[in-house]
C-alpha cells in the first residue's frame, strides 16, 4: 500500500500537472471504484482544481466548485499520468481523468478491487475521510506519546493504526522500527518519555529519508514504479537477508496478509519472535532466540 513518502511524491506530481487546470472530462472504467452516490462524479467535469491533499494515505483533489475528489489507493492502486489522453481505457484502467495536457489514470492490479473514490462537497465533508492521524512533521514528543498510548497496543500495531498516527503502514513502520531499535511487539503503554523521542526522531528520518530517496528516483517524471519493497531497506521485505547493521540474517512475523521484518540482534536482544502459524505448528521445537536457530541450521 503507498504510505507517506509515496503518497506526498504523487501530490507533489499532481501539482505540477493539474493545479490550475480544467477537467474536460471524467471516465469511469470500474464502477465499483466509485463508493459515493451523491454528488454525481459529472460534478467535477468543467471544473478547474484548485487543491491537492494528502489525507493519511488519501489523495484528495479540490476544485473550484467546492467538490473534492477522494482517492484510497488500498494494496494494488496506482495513479499514472499520459501526456495524451487514451482514446480507450484497458481493463486494469479503473478511471481516467482527462484535462488539456493530459489525463491522470488509476489502475488497479489483482481480483480484489479494494481501491475507492468518493465525490464529497465542502470541507466539512472531506474532513469524514480524514481518520485524524497525527501529523509527524507537526508532532512534538509530547503529543507524539499521548497518541501512541491513547490505546495499549503494540508499537508494530499503534505506528501503522491511521487513528493514532498519519500516513505509516507496513513498510514505513518496520524501517522505523529497526532504526529506533525496537521490538515490533514491545507495548505502548511501557514506552518512557525518552523512548517516545527515539521513536519520533526515528519516525521523521525514515519518512524524510524516503521522500527524499522517492523524489530523487523518480526524476521529475511522474512516479511509475511505486512499491512498498526497495532493496535499499533494511528490514521489510528482507527476510533471510542480512541486517545492514549487524549482519544477522532478517526474521518476519507473519498475520493474515501482513507481514512484519525485523532484526532479532538489533531489535529484540536476540529473542525469536513467534510466527503464529509456525510456532503453533512446532510448538515446544520453535527455537527461542537467533543463536539456538542458527544452531539449528548448522
Amino acid at each position: 500500500m503507498p504510505e507517506l513518502p509515496d503518497i506526498t511524491l504523487y501530490c507533489e506530481a499532481l501539482e505540477q500537472r493539474i493545479l490550475g487546470r480544467r477537467l474536460e472530462r471524467a471516465r469511469l472504467n470500474t464502477p465499483f471504484l466509485l463508493r459515493s452516490v451523491e454528488p454525481r462524479l459529472d460534478a467535477v467535469v468543467g471544473a478547474s482544481v484548485t487543491a491537492i491533499k494528502r489525507l493519511g494515505k488519501r489523495i484528495a483533489i479540490g476544485f473550484d466548485n467546492d467538490h473534492w475528489l477522494v482517492f484510497h489507493l488500498m494494496i494494488a492502486g496506482r495513479l499514472h499520468w499520459r501526456d495524451a489522453a487514451p482514446k480507450t481505457l484497458p481493463r486494469p484502467t479503473a478511471i481516467a481523468l482527462d484535462f488539456a495536457n493530459g489525463s491522470l489514470t488509476l489502475t488497479e492490479a489483482g481480483t480484489k478491487k479494494r481501491a475507492s473514490l468518493y465525490v464529497v462537497r465542502g470541507t466539512a465533508d472531506l474532513a469524514q475521510h480524514d481518520p485524524g492521524g497525527l501529523e509527524i512533521h507537526s508532532a512534538t514528543v509530547a503529543t507524539f506519546q499521548a497518541a501512541l498510548q491513547r490505546r495499549n497496543h503494540t508499537l508494530k500495531r499503534a505506528l501503522t493504526d491511521p487513528r493514532l498516527l498519519s500516513g505509516i503502514g507496513n513498510a514505513y513502520s518496520d524501517e522505523i522500527l529497526h532504526r529506533a531499535r525496537f521490538s515490533p511487539v514491545a507495548l505502548t503503554s511501557k514506552l518512557s518519555r525518552d523512548d517516545c523521542e527515539r521513536l519520533l526522531s526515528a519516525t521523521r528520518e525514515v519518512l524524510a529519508e524516503w521522500s527524499r530517496r522517492l523524489r530523487e528516483q523518480a526524476g521529475g517524471e511522474f512516479p511509475k514504479h511505486v512499491t512498498a519493497f526497495h532493496e535499499e531497506m533494511a528490514v521489510h521485505g528482507r527476510y533471510g537477508k542480512p541486517c545492514p547493521v549487524c549482519g544477522t540474517k532478517v526474521q518476519r512475523i507473519r498475520y493474515a496478509d501482513n507481514e512484519t521484518n525485523y532484526c532479532p540482534r538489533c531489535q529484540t536482544g536476540g529473542r525469536l519472535l513467534a510466527d503464529r502459524s509456525l510456532s503453533r505448528l512446532l510448538k515446544s521445537d520453535w527455537p527461542k532466540s537467533i543463536d539456538e536457530l542458527e544452531r539449528l541450521r548448522g
